[in-house]
């Protein structure tokens, strides 16, 4: 993963609606409104990266964590739109802005997960379990076939990462993972959460199998 000597910088910022972007995780978008496009060949024309904020659907609100996003591949659309592949680098805090157009930009600053005693090891194996458990019963209950990626991170931190990207429909909850600053909690966090939905969906295919 990247990262930047540099601990306080200004960044041009792409809020969007329930996407929260995390370190090492892919983002692809669509670029077409007039400003971010704006944006785009301005930062590839320097060091090709720009922070991603969650919109809270709640409220309309632009979180004050996010992520920032490195373009590893674009393409040019008619229009001047644009196809952009993106990959998650360092998490930062908006410390102030400095504009708000034609695009945020914003003084932010890095952070990283605090060092720590524990054996992450075992809560990431405790992770890697229940990951396990919940795609098998949750290919039993689609009758489909449905399988962990086979370059699932071992290290814990970006196993917590991987975790947090792929939880669907929960950016709140995704905010807060991505906020954590402890990846024995961001772990125990998740693996409540996995142990929460492999107890339903287990409950789901009992109920399958006494009526099939």
């Amino acid at each position: 993963m990247a990262s930047s000597s540099i601990a306080v910088r200004e960044l041009p910022l792409f809020p969007l609606p329930e996407v929260v972007l995390f370190p090492g995780r892919p983002l692809p978008l669509h670029i077409f409104e007039f400003r971010y496009r704006m944006m785009m060949n301005t930062i590839l024309e320097y060091d090709r990266r720009f922070g991603v904020l969650m919109i809270d659907p709640t409220n309309g609100e632009i979180a004050k964590v996010g992520c920032c996003a490195e373009i590893i591949h674009f393409e040019r659309l008619p229009d001047d739109r644009m196809k952009v592949l993106t990959l998650g680098q360092q998490r930062f805090r908006v410390l102030e802005y400095v504009r708000e157009k034609p695009y945020r930009v914003a003084l932010v600053e890095w952070f990283e997960d605090n060092s720590t005693q524990h054996n992450l090891y075992e809560k990431a194996k405790e992770v890697t379990i229940l990951l396990h458990d919940v795609v098998k019963l949750s290919a039993k209950l689609t009758d489909q076939k449905i399988e962990l990626p086979e370059n699932l991170p071992t290290l814990p931190r970006e196993l917590s990462y991987w975790v947090a990207s792929n939880l669907y429909g929960v950016a709140i909850e995704q905010q807060s993972l991505l906020e954590m600053q402890d990846t024995q909690e961001r772990l125990q966090r998740e693996a409540d959460i996995l142990a929460t939905t492999r107890g339903n969906l287990a409950a789901r295919t009992a109920l399958k199998d006494a009526f099939n």
